[in-house]
């Protein structure tokens, strides 16, 4: 515990504190998780860039996406899984500010980026003809930037509120990795402007991200609607699918985790809540947009097809 005045050079992170055998059970099951999203992820980046049918903005996107997912993940889950498996609780104060910095930054990205994304569907289903003009690779690039450049500004902003905050009530965190609520009620002078900033900014990325995604799929829904045959429907359809499950898992646990009223009365549901977006939602993403694509499937057999043939040539 620090005194009044003295700056804290370390926290200490709590975890979930279950009893040892619960902890190493959870330590293999994270671990577990992680090195799928890692191999489930880069395979998916490899996938992409290797078939030429996956050469097109819709995947050029995807492939963003999964880098983010492996990055975001490798920020909070290493440092879980020597809490659980290690019990080293202890992270300086530097690191704390860097794995907060760098998380608040590709998780702000993917928000911006799954707009992108709904963008790209909204230009292919209701204009397509006009797609490949519109959706250049000069259009790509720039999106992506722009998704970064938001995010880097929310991120700067941030990071900046929280850690210009005097923490002296504790070193104590009780959470998984550095968050903005645990850290919060360490704080021993006034956090209300700081609060009110954070906020305003996340609820701009939030409600841009969202606004942007509402009203493509709104558009969307209108152009399937008109299609006359089912199976025409069907098809249109299923190109969005994936996406609307992605967008729904991780924005549904965003927006519960960091804009619900009451913020930190039930700390033991917000782990649970961040287990499911920092460990989950990112081995989930490939296998979604995997198990749910023709496109990707087809890739997936090609190459597994190439694999076989180059090990029949060894033999």
């Amino acid at each position: 515990m620090a005194d009044n005045g003295t700056r804290l050079t370390e926290f200490i992170l709590m975890g979930f504190q279950l009893q040892a055998e619960l902890q190493l059970g959870l330590f293999f099951t994270f671990l577990t998780f992680y090195l799928i999203t890692i191999f489930g992820n880069l395979g998916m980046i490899m996938l992409i860039q290797s078939d030429s049918r996956l050469q097109t903005p819709m995947y050029f996107f995807l492939s963003h996406l999964s880098f983010l997912d492996v990055c975001y993940s490798s920020v909070i889950v290493p440092q879980l899984l020597e809490i659980l498996g290690n019990n080293k609780m202890v992270i300086t104060y530097e690191h704390c500010a860097t794995q907060f910095f760098f998380f608040t930054l590709y998780a702000s990205t993917e928000c911006f980026l799954l707009a992108v994304m709904a963008y790209d569907r909204y230009v292919a289903v209701c204009n397509p003809l006009l797609y490949a003009m519109a959706m250049t690779p000069q259009t790509r690039l720039g999106l992506v930037a722009a998704a970064y450049s938001g995010a880097m500004v929310n991120t700067v902003v941030r990071t900046g509120c929280t850690f210009s905050i005097s923490f002296c009530k504790s070193n104590q965190v009780d959470f998984l990795f550095c968050d903005l609520p645990p850290l919060l009620k360490l704080a021993c002078s006034e956090t209300k402007l700081q609060e009110q900033v954070i906020f305003l900014f996340a609820f701009l990325v939030i409600i841009t991200s969202v606004s942007v995604i509402l009203v493509s799929y709104l558009f969307i829904i209108w152009a399937i609607l008109k299609i006359r045959t089912a199976g025409a429907k069907a098809k249109t359809f299923s190109t969005c699918a994936s996406h609307m499950i992605a967008v729904a898992l991780f924005f549904g646990t965003i927006i519960f985790m960091y804009l619900k009223g009451n913020m930190g009365k039930s700390l033991w549901e917000d782990k649970i809540v961040s287990v499911f977006y920092t460990v989950v939602i990112p081995m989930l993403n490939p296998m979604i947009y995997s198990l749910r694509n023709k496109e990707v499937k087809e890739a997936l057999k090609k190459a597994f097809k190439r694999i076989k043939a180059s090990q029949e040539s060894k033999t």
